[in-house]
């Protein structure tokens, strides 16, 4: 087992080659009571149920499925459940599943009795290497992504890399846009792992280094900026017209792929602002490509106009000013704080189809 250190309001540690039933049993070995939050698929696949039928100290409650879950009446069901359960600051929250599950699952534990612990098993490759990792907890508005959350580390992340063996190639394909980004931010060998894999198949051979290191570079850069005051940015590499891309598209696209296209954008606005190599775009296509990848958008069904309000509305946005990251080279990012929107819509059009 690989074990990664996290220094935020409470330090924790991500337990990587962790067994998902092992974590369970310690979460409740440390507190008195425990609430699983999971997808109905999630309790069904491992029979969740049946497993603590007879253990008065766990509740179960399922959600519906990816971003449906993080709506405001999801979580006020979910309180009330915790009402009901007398669910108090001894006991805790844990939530078993992909980044949607650990975003509320965090953010119901971070808003009850103003803050009890909770524990991530984060069950896809995106929740493993990005949203389980780094405290940020939230849920959706009609207004745009994870406009609503908190800062609420988790007092234990484990990654059980058995259960990426359940995912689809296109969960695990989209996983792999947050682990490039990582590569891109900090970590360049990553990059060359990935050249070498080519492949989905290959990259799932390599899928523990490929984890171990994306959650390195995470935990390094959270540990040094906790309430993303500043260096944490980076790792909104591809995430500006992503979020944008993904609320436009009413989360019917994966979270990766749209950071995917987003990071096409990135690279191509790097070029014109950062003196990026356009090799590197190129390079960074050719390997989105072949994990099968999207890089462009259909021209009628994703207008600029409403692009553009999105990620005006988006939380990374500030004082009505757009902020990019962007990178000068592979392993060297850097901001792009208020391009000029004609530039923006220029580049745009280099990534429609």
């Amino acid at each position: 087992m690989t074990t990664i250190h996290v220094k935020a309001e409470i330090d924790y540690s991500v337990y990587i080659g962790a067994h998902w039933q092992d974590a369970i049993v310690e979460s409740i070995a440390q507190h008195e009571k425990i609430v699983i939050v999971t997808p109905g698929f999630i309790a069904e696949r491992y029979s969740l149920a049946e497993r603590f039928a007879d253990n008065s100290a766990i509740r179960l409650y399922l959600t519906p499925e990816g971003e449906a879950a993080k709506d405001i009446t999801v979580v006020e069901s979910i309180w009330e459940e915790l009402g009901k359960f007398e669910l108090d600051r001894k006991d805790a929250i844990v939530a078993f599943g992909g980044g949607t599950t650990t975003d509320l699952g965090g953010f119901v534990a971070a808003t009850w009795l103003r803050g009890v612990a909770w524990y991530a098993i984060p069950s896809t490759l995106a929740g493993m290497v990005d949203a389980a990792v780094g405290g940020k907890t939230g849920i959706n508005t009609a207004a745009g992504k994870n406009l609503v959350g908190a800062f609420h580390s988790p007092k234990a992340v484990f990654i059980d890399l058995d259960l990426l063996e359940t995912l689809s190639d296109r969960d695990f394909s989209a996983g792999l846009a947050e682990v490039i980004k990582t590569g891109y931010i900090q970590d360049t060998h990553i990059l060359t792992l990935l050249k070498s894999a080519s492949t989905i198949e290959g990259a799932r051979a390599i899928a523990k280094e490929l984890v171990e290191r994306s959650v390195a570079v995470k935990a390094s850069v959270v540990s040094q900026d906790f309430t993303e005051s500043g260096l944490r940015e980076i790792l909104n590499y591809g995430h500006t017209l992503g979020h944008a891309i993904e609320k436009h598209a009413q989360y019917r696209m994966r979270h990766g792929e749209c950071v995917s296209i987003g990071l096409v954008f990135a690279s191509l606005l790097a070029e014109q602002k950062l003196g990026l190599d356009p090799t590197h775009t190129q390079n960074l296509i050719v390997m989105l490509n072949s994990f099968n990848l999207p890089t462009s958008l259909a021209a009628k069904d994703y207008p600029w106009e409403s692009l553009v309000s999105l990620m005006m509305n988006d939380k990374k946005s500030r004082a009505g000013q757009l902020r990019f990251i962007g990178i000068q080279e592979p392993g060297k990012p850097d901001w792009i704080v208020a391009p000029e929107l004609a530039l923006l819509a220029g580049i745009y059009e280099k990534i429609l189809v």
